[in-house]
């Protein structure tokens, strides 16, 4: 139990939540908007499993962790029009969900300017639900491993990195409700996230050609967008209360 006296692992385990929160803010941004496609009574449901799926594959990584390790490993090592190509495991699981982040985006926006005009049955609730299931399932795994290499070069214990990853995911989880009527609610909102949802599938196809662009930019770019946005939403509903404040009652005669 000396453990709980050690101010290292308090330190570690504090700055690795923070840090698992801020990482895992993508994939909550992308469960809300697809789980968003759903009923709304099975939209909670969706979300939450969502998070708990990607909890049990965080969990199941970290326990995994001499596996994980050698997915940096080339698998295979060659030269491609006068380039050296090294792939690894790590780097086709990043490309590949990259590339379906992106998809999935650009689809998302596609359909907000060109909707599709079909209205959800009873019949088609299962099958769009477990579809979607399935999709939140893929982008855990993706982003599962990002957090869990994250996690790996900040904590030493497997023990602090598990402790760590639960606890922002029961911040999250906490949140997803909130977060993602936001989004729904403010659909500028949600173009500016899947346009960063874009960007995010774009970092992760570079580091999968091992071209790696530093998280802070794109982290503060997001922020700062969002803070901006924030603003435009203030000022819309200023406006909005202005103009009906001000207008003119007329007397009936």
């Amino acid at each position: 139990m000396s453990w709980l006296t050690d101010p290292n692992l308090w330190l570690s385990f504090l700055t690795l939540t923070i840090l698992e929160v801020v990482l895992g803010v993508d994939n909550l941004i992308f469960i809300s908007i697809l789980s968003g496609k759903l009923p709304v009574d099975q939209q909670s449901r969706a979300r939450r499993l969502g998070l708990a799926l990607a909890v049990v594959t965080r969990v199941l990584l970290l326990l995994s962790l001499s596996w994980v390790m050698h997915l940096d490993r080339p698998f295979w090592s060659g030269e491609i029009l006068g380039l050296t190509i090294e792939p690894s495991g790590k780097d086709i699981v990043l490309l590949v969900g990259g590339l379906f982040l992106i998809y999935k985006s650009t689809r998302e926006i596609h359909e907000k300017f060109e909707p599709s005009g079909t209205t959800d049955t009873t019949s088609r609730v299962v099958p769009i639900f477990s579809h979607v299931v399935v999709q939140i399932l893929l982008l855990d795994i993706v982003f599962s491993l990002d957090s869990v290499i994250t996690a790996v070069g900040m904590a030493n214990q497997v023990g602090v990195m598990i402790a760590a990853v639960i606890a922002a995911l029961l911040v999250m989880i906490q949140s997803a409700d909130a977060i993602s009527r936001m989004v729904e609610r403010h659909p500028t909102i949600k173009m500016l996230a899947l346009a960063f949802l874009i960007l995010i599938g774009t970092m992760l196809v570079a580091q999968g050609f091992h071209q790696p662009i530093s998280k802070g930019y794109i982290y503060f770019a997001m922020a700062f967008s969002a803070g901006v946005e924030t603003l435009n939403i203030r000022l819309r509903k200023r406006h909005s209360a202005d103009s009906v404040g001000s207008t003119p009652t007329h007397p009936v005669p």
